[in-house]
């Protein structure tokens, strides 16, 4: 099972814990959960004025095996006004815009889309559970 956690954090919010959102999915081949601003195709729905984030942003997709893996969908625009990163520990990387990574098994960590242009941020928290 991969369960989400999303907070969405703007500078007013500093300081402040934000109101949380949560999603699961078990671990069964073709499991998707998606993070982004369309509550058509999204578990976890940002403002709908964050223009920073996609109608679909995120997708976290179950392979064959079990293993989930993260991808930052493109959006309609050719560059991004985002950055997204993932950190599990001590380990931070940058995810490419179109590209994707494979979450560890049985792992925790934190998927963060940031805004470019302003302090705000969608924290996307997961943890697998095998």
């Amino acid at each position: 099972m991969l369960e989400l956690t999303m907070a969405a954090v703007s500078a007013a919010d500093t300081g402040v814990t934000a109101g949380m959102t949560m999603a699961d999915a078990p671990s069964e081949p073709g499991a998707v959960l998606r993070v982004g601003r369309d509550a058509s195709v999204c578990r976890l729905v940002t403002p709908e004025d964050w223009l920073f984030v996609s109608r679909a942003h995120l997708e976290f997709s179950c392979g064959p095996d079990g293993t989930w893996q993260v991808v930052w969908l493109r959006g309609s625009q050719a560059e991004p006004s985002a950055e997204v990163r993932l950190t599990v520990g001590e380990y931070a990387q940058t995810i490419a815009y179109g590209g994707s990574v494979v979450l560890p098994r049985g792992g925790a960590g934190e998927v963060i889309i940031q805004d470019r242009t302003e302090p705000r941020s969608v924290n996307v928290g997961f943890y697998h559970e095998v």
